[in-house]
């Protein structure tokens, strides 16, 4: 019996899911996070789901280490070096406003101040030709003053690297010799290949400031996992959506940035799949935070650069929106109006209704107030909740506010619906897509708990509820393909473009991102490549990223013509218009290496046998302001095909389902609950 496992180390509890290779069947388990050391919550949640961890022969997890350093700002000390005359670059960033109409807007303060931004000697032109040689002096007298003053890295950005990058590789060279391991070095080319000097500088600062907390996560995980005997190596998800082991992750922090939530995105890809839905949400929420992200055409929404904490990141990642918006989150008075998040309770001391010593009312216990859990049987009956004291403190704020408890407990759900459902909509109505043509998927601890009145305000009609909602990111990681993305800038306009060169270079990039595969252990007959190439009408300044068919593709007769038809057609889709026949650039060509995990043989949805699904006890639940005899069902007893309408709250191990009074919800084959809404707007 062998089991692969994967892992969510969320804010308030960690997630596993483990996979029995032998019956084909999943198990899911959660357990408290541990802030102080989050190992310890990693093997509470392990020995929960799997009864002999030695037996695991796959493990891969989601971390938030990196964001989280990021957010709180408690990343490394970093020395950036430029090239000379270029020391500014960093600083002054770019000149457009992301906010137009916020008058308190203000760009983030640099995660290096100026006294820590430096230049050397050298440069090349931009066809990578050297005009003058690097100052190896002046390198080796920087590395002096980086261990004199206690950086804890360097981050080498020199002009034009992403087309030769010997000075880079040399700097980096004499960096590591005199400063050892100690001084994490990253070279820019290596984090972000491509042009636009303040994105590929910023990249390598971000690589550079999280860098050795990830680092010093992974090899305390794997350190821990040494000392239980479990040799297994350490996966880790990419913020692109695909898996790599810990090594490559520890040389490449910064690809790890979005690591939790994209666990979520994948899980939506698979089960839109299942579902045979092309377009879905993907909301995720947990005790501390509310992610969105997108299912478009059966794909993850992925961008090739971004931001991070308003700085921009030049590397492949899925769209993901994240606001503070969770089970923890905190309601609060302020100018006489109710306000709730984005400050949390955590995991510690919790919602008062935990029964940890808090005192202040979270989202959790506004729920617990209108008899939308079952305090019972609260995650998966690890918990009883202290209804009493989820009274005590939602009745203070409500004292406050001239409130009855139960008024201020609907206010608190509906502020915080309101919140997640603008974050929503940044996804989608800000970029013309229309919520309502959109299947709602719903996970996270909280999610399916709030998802109904989310989707209500939004007009969609459909929600999906999927199996270990509670856990369903960890879920979407066991079916997660490792992935490695490979940049070559190639600037050249169509009407010049060498069709050979082309294809050359992209055959080049097929092979490093293969053997990178190889290295990861995937075995050749799981590998798979895709490639793209950047383009844009002459004239504009960026780009839209165009399928190709092949490496080889760009020998084919016609090709020009096709691929400028092929992006016309996605101009046409991405900004309501498109210019066909007007000449195109070639800028940048792009290649994913795709290794595929291993066939999950999934059995059929059956229910657990036993009790009568529809003989539950009913409670008081309050919506809309009427309490109505509320029925508690258990999830794990409804039967393939079974209905049943609202209201009702269907309790498992990870998560409870809310079902409001005018919604129908249909167990399917998968065993996912849909819910079908009344009165969308």
């Amino acid at each position: 019996m062998t089991y692969r496992v994967a892992m969510d180390i969320g804010g308030t509890f960690t997630d596993v899911v483990a996979y029995d290779e032998t019956r084909g069947t999943y198990v899911a388990a959660k357990a408290p996070t541990t802030p102080g050391d989050l190992a310890e919550g990693v093997f509470a949640s392990l020995e929960r789901a799997v009864s002999d961890p030695a037996a695991i022969s796959f493990f891969v997890h989601g971390t938030t280490q990196g964001l989280n350093a990021l957010l709180e700002r408690k990343g490394a000390k970093v020395l950036l070096v430029m090239s000379e005359g270029m020391r500014d670059v960093y600083h002054i960033a770019r000149g457009n406003r992301d906010r137009m109409f916020d008058l308190h807007y203000r760009k983030p303060v640099p995660l290096v101040d100026r006294h820590s931004t430096t230049e050397v000697g050298g440069r090349l032109d931009w066809r990578g030709a050297e005009l003058r040689p690097l100052d190896e002096t002046a390198v080796r007298a920087l590395a002096r003053r980086a261990r004199a003053e206690g950086y804890t890295a360097v981050a080498v950005s020199f002009l034009f690297s992403y087309v030769e990058p010997r000075h880079e590789l040399r700097a980096g060279d004499i960096l590591r010799e005199e400063l050892g391991d100690d001084v994490m070095v990253v070279l820019s080319h290596a984090v972000a290949g491509e042009w636009r000097e303040y994105e590929r500088t910023s990249s390598a600062v971000l690589d550079a400031y999280t860098g050795p907390v990830v680092r010093r996560y992974l090899g305390h995980v794997e350190e821990r996992f040494a000392e239980r005997r479990l040799g297994v190596p350490v996966q880790v998800m990419q913020s692109s959506g695909g898996v790599v082991n810990a090594s490559f992750a520890r040389s490449h922090p910064l690809q790890t940035l979005l690591s939790g939530p994209v666990g979520g995105t994948m899980g939506g890809v698979a089960a839109a799949r299942l579902l045979g839905r092309e377009n879905a949400i993907c909301v995720d929420m947990g005790g501390t935070s509310f992610d969105v992200s997108l299912v478009l055409d059966g794909r993850p929404d992925i961008s090739n650069e971004g931001t991070a904490d308003g700085f921009p990141v030049l590397t492949p990642l899925v769209n993901l929106h994240t606001i503070g918006a969770g089970g923890g989150s905190l309601a609060y008075a302020e100018a006489g109006g109710l306000r709730v998040g984005p400050e949390s309770a955590g995991a510690v001391p919790g919602p008062a209704c935990y029964g940890r010593g808090g005192t202040r009312p979270t989202v959790t216990d506004a729920n617990a107030v209108l008899g939308r859990v079952d305090p019972e049987w609260f995650a998966g009956g690890q918990m009883t909740l202290d209804v009493a004291a989820a009274r005590a403190a939602v009745g203070g704020l409500a004292d406050e506010l001239g409130l009855t408890p139960l008024a201020l407990a609907d206010g608190i759900c509906g502020v915080a619906n309101a919140k997640m459902a603008q974050a929503i909509r940044t996804l989608t109505v800000e970029h013309g897509r229309e919520p309502r043509e959109f299947t709602l998927l719903a996970f996270g601890g909280a999610g399916p708990m709030h998802a109904a009145e989310i989707a209500r305000e939004l007009g969609v009609e459909e929600v999906v509820v999927p199996l270990f909602p509670g856990a369903f990111s960890a879920w979407g990681m066991l079916g997660t393909a490792v992935r490695r993305d490979l940049t070559r800038q190639f600037f050249t306009p169509g009407d010049t473009l060498d069709t050979a060169a082309q294809a050359a270079a992209l055959t080049e990039l097929e092979a490093q991102a293969l053997a990178a595969l190889t290295e990861q252990g995937v075995p050749a007959e799981r590998h798979r490549v895709e490639h793209a190439v950047d383009m844009r009408y002459q004239g504009q300044d960026y780009t839209l990223t165009v399928p190709l068919t092949g490496a080889d593709e760009p020998l084919t007769d016609g090709f020009l013509t096709t691929v400028a038809a092929r992006f016309a057609a996605q101009h046409e889709r991405r900004y309501g218009h498109a210019t066909p026949g007007a000449p195109v650039e070639f800028v940048t060509l792009r290649t994913t290496a795709l290794g595929a995990p291993p066939a999950q043989e999934r059995r059929p949805y059956t229910p657990e046998a036993g009790e009568n699904p529809w003989a539950g006890r009913t409670k008081p639940g309050t919506f809309g302001g009427e309490t109505y005899d509320t029925p508690v069902l258990r999830r794990e007893h409804l039967p393939v095909g079974g209905q049943f309408t609202g209201p009702a709250v269907v309790v498992e191990a990870t998560s409870t389902t809310v079902v409001p009074p005018d919604a129908l919800v249909t167990v399917d084959v998968n065993g996912f609950l849909v819910i079908k809404l009344g009165g969308a707007a």
